[in-house]
């Protein structure tokens, strides 16, 4: 009987112990992943900014030295990510790709231009400096447009705010809820011990006695917990980082190892602070009131 009993408890204990792994590791791998976010979300918008293509027609008496020359002026300029040049042929098989019928069979001529497609760096891209830009390069004789989405450029600064805003109000509401939550499950496994707790304060033992080997086995618990949230975070980063380069979420390293301490930090100080103050309040409790 004794020995089931024995048995029961430590499967009772072993239970508790893997519950409370369990809801750190989740909850600071979505705290985890949230920093990624929070960390990449320049590069995500860098990334969306960089796809607005800034496309220069170029008129049909344009030579080809000045086309070359043109290029290669726009290639080099700091504001350039790319310069790409782009025939009228290409342009129309690209365009009877879209459209699913050749239109040179109905029209009997290609009225489309050669152009060149300028891909601007980010910092590049906002509705002044695209227009400055623009102007610049419309100013040669042969080059008979500069044309680009001015509405989906204002557009994509507007919402790049907009979402970086709320990204970080949302960091800091799951920062505390992550906090709560954690709190909640170490002083439900200190609820389990009350009893203990009151037992060793009733033959004497010092609070601090009492309080240290809870301390310690939260503090590894939360150990625990945070490097399976990194070893989590690390395999997203790679399956991230291979399905989508050019993101480049592994170049800063240096944030990465940051963002790491934090979180194996995190589990340990927020486990040692909820500890603690759990069994404070067990230890500060009368014993009539530990069985409500």
């Amino acid at each position: 009987m004794s020995r089931s009993f024995e048995r029961y408890q430590r499967r009772k204990l072993i239970s508790s112990y893997f519950s409370v792994v369990l809801s750190i590791a989740l909850v600071l791998f979505l705290l985890g992943v949230l920093g990624l976010l929070v960390i990449n979300t320049n590069k995500l918008a860098d990334h969306f900014k960089e796809q607005v293509a800034v496309t220069v027609f170029l008129k049909d008496n344009a030579k080809e030295v000045e086309i070359t020359q043109l290029q290669k002026s726009l290639a080099m300029a700091p504001y350039t990510r790319s310069a790409r040049f782009i025939s009228k042929e290409e342009a129309a098989e690209a365009h009877s790709k879209e459209i699913g019928e050749n239109f040179l069979d109905f029209l009997g001529h290609n009225p489309l231009q050669n152009s060149i497609d300028v891909h601007l760096k980010a910092d590049y891209v906002d509705a002044d400096s695209i227009a400055q830009i623009a102007d610049r390069i419309a100013q040669k004789d042969y080059i008979a447009e500069v044309a680009y989405d001015q509405p989906l450029v204002s557009l994509l600064n507007e919402n790049v705010k907009r979402i970086s805003f709320w990204i970080l109000v949302a960091s800091g509401a799951f920062t505390l809820i992550a906090v709560l939550l954690i709190n909640s499950s170490i002083r439900l496994s200190i609820y389990s011990k009350r009893f203990i707790i009151k037992t060793m304060q009733m033959v004497g033992a010092t609070k601090r006695f009492i309080r240290r080997p809870f301390i310690l086995k939260s503090v590894q618990l939360g150990i625990i917990g945070a490097v399976i949230a990194l070893l989590s975070i690390g395999g997203l980063l790679y399956y991230l980082s291979e399905t989508y380069p050019e993101l480049g979420l592994l170049d800063d390293k240096r944030l990465l190892a940051i963002l790491f301490g934090a979180i194996l930090t995190g589990g340990i100080v927020i486990t040692w602070i909820s500890t603690y103050i759990a069994t404070q309040r067990f230890l500060n409790l009368r014993t009539d009131d530990l069985y409500y």
